[in-house]
């Protein structure tokens, strides 16, 4: 890699490597199948692979969350594959009715680092952000979450192992004048009431403040939501916001968080809820300042959906999407929460992933833009090697 492409952090990355052209194959809903399983069809909703990875230089399992930018090109990238077989970078570009894919930048697992989870972060300017190169000691190690950037360029993100304690951190990275980062770690998970293990959840900023979750720990060991404030020190406050309690409470929280226009947090459980087979709760702030916690559904196993790694996001008239890595026809799942009148969120299946040609295992949650969702699974398409799909509800 040319070193003058970048500094301590890879902001990723030089060089456009090679691409294709893919045409969308559309993934027909097997309603014969959900009926013999017993699943509630919904209506009118169509699930697209619009990439399989080929493996080797193209990459291959996809275990990534879809960065989106201004023009509607998406990111992201593959944990193996590419010319070294440590993972990719890669655009998909709109062009007509089909995607071109384009690699752009295949790790060395050498300086620059290797087999990338959960993605990229674009800026406002179109700008990729990734990895930093950590020690393993006080800084952090094993990092596997998306960086946020916030409006002055400042990076920030968490490990789920090392620091003082090996529980894992969360830090921040400051852009210099010269081009180079200073990094800083902003607080040290003790796996006592703030947590450990920071998620594969990118933080979300909102308002001035940080907000992401720790997967264990917390005052019952399955995991928190938290808070942190900027000080004028320049220094940050932590606050945890709720401690899961374990089952019927969600257990360990792997994915980010989603906030509605109400300041609500929504989020899901890998494990727990009545079942202990994954959960989808709601954070409610209180006017006393603390927040209060409620289990909205808890998946079934079998032919629903079950262990959900991913973040969620609303539609347009405000019903819950989200994912399952496991469970459906056994490949996982596309879930919608729709709201009752009384309060309560019943649940339905858009899609079933079935496996090659269509996609498999969604390790990631979706991203939305003009009224679709974009989403990867490390399995399935066309090679099994994993794809990128498109959902219209």
């Amino acid at each position: 890699m040319n070193t003058s492409c970048h500094h301590n952090i890879t902001p990723i990355f030089c060089g456009l490597r090679r691409w294709r052209f893919y045409q969308p194959v559309t993934v027909l809903f097997l309603f014969t199948a959900m009926l013999l399983l017993g699943i509630s069809a919904t209506k009118a909703s169509t699930t697209e692979v619009i990439y399989s990875f080929a493996g080797d230089e193209d990459g291959e399992y996809a275990d990534t969350d879809v960065a989106i930018d201004g023009a509607g090109n998406l990111y992201g990238s593959t944990v193996l594959g590419g010319d070294f077989g440590s993972g990719t970078v890669w655009q998909l570009a709109p062009s007509g009715t089909s995607w071109m894919h384009t690699v752009l930048y295949s790790f060395t697992s050498g300086t620059d680092g290797g087999e990338p989870y959960k993605g990229v972060t674009v800026d406002a300017q179109g700008n990729l952000y990734g990895i930093h190169a950590f020690t393993g000691g006080d800084d952090g190690s094993g990092p596997g979450a998306r960086v946020a950037v916030d409006p002055q360029g400042n990076v920030y993100g968490m490990t789920p192992t090392g620091g003082a304690f090996g529980l894992g951190t969360i830090y921040q990275l400051h852009p210099r004048a010269n081009g180079n980062y200073t990094f800083k770690v902003i607080h040290t998970f003790t796996g006592g009431t703030d947590g450990s293990s920071g998620s594969a959840g990118k933080m979300i900023l909102r308002n001035g403040y940080f907000y992401g979750a720790a997967t264990t720990g917390g005052a019952f060991g399955s995991g928190t939501v938290f808070e942190l404030t900027p000080t004028p020190t320049g220094e940050w406050d932590f606050r945890t916001l709720y401690s899961f309690r374990g089952q019927p409470d969600g257990v360990f929280p792997y994915g980010a968080l989603l906030f509605d226009r109400s300041g609500n947090i929504f989020g899901t459980t890998y494990y727990g809820g009545v079942n202990g087979l994954g959960a989808v709760y709601q954070l409610a702030p209180r006017p006393t300042g603390e927040w209060r916690e409620r289990v909205l559904y808890s998946f079934a196993g079998g032919g629903d959906g079950n262990s959900p790694i991913s973040q969620m996001n609303f539609d347009s008239v405000g019903n819950l999407y989200g994912t399952t890595s496991e469970g459906g026809l056994g490949s996982g799942t596309i879930f919608k929460l729709t709201r009752g009148q009384d309060g309560s969120w019943v649940e339905s299946l858009p899609h079933l992933f079935q496996g090659p040609p269509d996609a498999a295992f969604p390790y990631s949650g979706m991203s939305n833009r003009g009224g679709s969702f974009y989403g990867a699974t490390t399995h399935g398409g066309d090679d099994d090697e994993g794809a990128i799909y498109k959902f219209t509800p």
